[in-house]
């Protein structure tokens, strides 16, 4: 195996390792907010999870899968959410929304 190759797959081991942990010490910071109260921390949320989006997305691609099957695949749970019924859309109707907002970028 060539220096190059084997710098790329080590570069690429380390980079799936950070993502990794990024997404873990977002979840961490998610429940440490909540646990302190969610009031005046909105900020710091949406910032958590948007992070674990983007991290979950480059992760995603480290790994083989596209942007766009990974777009694909939450589409896919959306609707089997609303046909399930799942609680979350049956009491609140949030994939309904959230499909809504996929489909145009805009809350509704």
């Amino acid at each position: 195996m060539a220096k190059d190759t084997e710098l790329d797959i080590a570069r690429n081991i380390r980079l799936v390792e950070w993502l990794k942990s990024e997404i873990l010490t977002s979840v961490a910071e998610i429940y440490r907010l909540l646990a302190n109260g969610i009031k005046g921390s909105q900020e710091a949320l949406a910032d958590c999870l948007s992070s674990m989006i983007v991290a979950a997305y480059l992760l995603g691609k480290r790994l083989g899968i596209s942007y766009d099957t990974i777009g694909r695949r939450i589409e896919s749970k959306i609707r089997l959410g609303i046909v399930e019924e799942h609680d979350v859309e049956k009491y609140f109707g949030d994939l309904t929304s959230l499909g809504e907002y996929c489909k145009t970028g805009k809350e509704g």
